[in-house]
């Protein structure tokens, strides 16, 4: 199959790589640009842990700080391995998503321990804070990436959609499938997804694109990769 990978550029090789394991042949087209913000070290000193729904949260956290003792909690297991790649020693995830992972947190950290650091994008739910601030936490959140949207599809995907070229689209958030879906109807492609499977991360994340006439629209009963992959078959 030829899959359309519309992840970030900083995960979208790995992916790719994945696919071709599996005998497809990928097509990257990243939705989103990563832009980490800058800025002095970070002062933790008060900080009883960080929390973190991704994995460029992570990557951004690890740019503006020398620490990597400090407990980081995070939502599954992709992004603790980021986390540890990273060189921090003290990782737990969730196995999850952000609802998990306030779950989860009770079990790892403590009201009275000291403030918890939530490192986030510009663009995020609230949830994750406010579940925790209503369990007794005192939580920070600070922005240190923003992820900016695409404004046109690249040639190489637009020809593929137009030319029946691909079999399946993999997505991996809401917010990317919204973009994929305002980006096909802009560009007069909607009709081209036919014959195009849509395999997305979440229910969340499918629900974009049921705006589109995709041959199939299906999504991964954990919001896993490998579960994700999986839909392929």
């Amino acid at each position: 199959m030829r899959v359309l990978v519309t992840r970030a550029i900083e995960d979208a090789g790995e992916t790719a790589a994945e696919l071709v394991a599996l005998g497809h042949e990928p097509l990257i087209a990243p939705l989103l640009d990563v832009r980490y913000v800058g800025g002095p070290p970070l002062d933790l000193s008060a900080v009883q842990a960080v929390l973190a729904t991704s994995r460029n949260g992570v990557r951004a956290l690890a740019t503006r700080t020398a620490r990597r003792d400090l407990p980081i909690l995070v939502v599954g297991r992709q992004t603790a391995a980021v986390a540890r790649a990273q060189g921090f020693t003290s990782v737990k995830h969730a196995d999850g998503d952000a609802a998990a992972l306030a779950k989860a947190v009770p079990d790892w950290a403590s009201p009275s321990g000291g403030p918890l650091l939530y490192v986030a994008g510009a663009e995020r739910s609230s949830d994750l804070a406010d579940n925790l601030i209503e369990k007794g936490y005192s939580v920070r959140t600070l922005v240190l990436y923003d992820a900016v949207e695409i404004t046109a599809l690249p040639l190489g995907v637009r020809s593929a959609f137009e030319h029946g070229l691909l079999d399946a689209v993999l997505v991996f958030s809401a917010r990317s499938a919204r973009i994929l879906a305002d980006r096909l109807k802009e560009e007069g492609l909607a009709h081209a997804c036919r014959h195009v499977d849509a395999c997305a991360i979440s229910p969340a994340a499918a629900e974009p694109l049921k705006t589109l006439p995709f041959r199939s629209i299906r999504w991964a009963p954990r919001p896993r990769r490998e579960s994700l992959l999986a839909l392929l078959t």
